[in-house]
């Protein structure tokens, strides 16, 4: 059985097998009742306090707020892989896909002089995605 110890830094990898040790049978009562409509409450909270971190320019908080999101999204992703829907290599492989296909100015050599020009080819790019004309 692996144990855990607190130290001053951690890995990603580190954190995914933390997330699913508060999951697991002996895991954590609470992180092991939640499912995808008992976190909405939760990050829709966390959502709001990095709104307010970001609001009073409070950067040290801010960073425990985005962690607070993060532990969301892992905790969803979680068990989304419990059921076997999908993992958090999933969103992370869909993510990047994402972020290529919607900076062509960055990875296909568009031109996008402005932030507008920039917004304006992502905003194309996913009303075509929405319509099926970009799988």
């Amino acid at each position: 059985m692996k144990t855990y110890e607190r130290k001053e830094v951690y890995t990603f990898e580190e954190l995914r097998e933390i997330i699913a040790k508060l999951r697991a049978e002996d895991g954590c009562p609470w992180d092991r009742a939640q499912t995808y409509e008992s976190l909405k409450k939760c990050l829709a909270e966390e959502t709001e306090e990095v709104f307010q971190a970001v609001d009073n320019d409070d950067r040290k908080n801010l960073c425990e707020e985005l962690g607070d999101v993060l532990l969301l999204i892992l905790l969803n992703s979680q068990i989304a892989a419990e059921e076997g829907a999908f993992t958090i290599d999933d969103v992370i492989t869909g993510l990047c896909q994402k972020m290529i296909r919607r900076h062509p100015h960055v990875f296909g050599g568009e031109p996008a002089g402005t932030p507008e020009e920039a917004l304006d080819r992502w905003n194309e790019i996913k009303r075509q995605e929405k319509a099926g004309l970009i799988p």
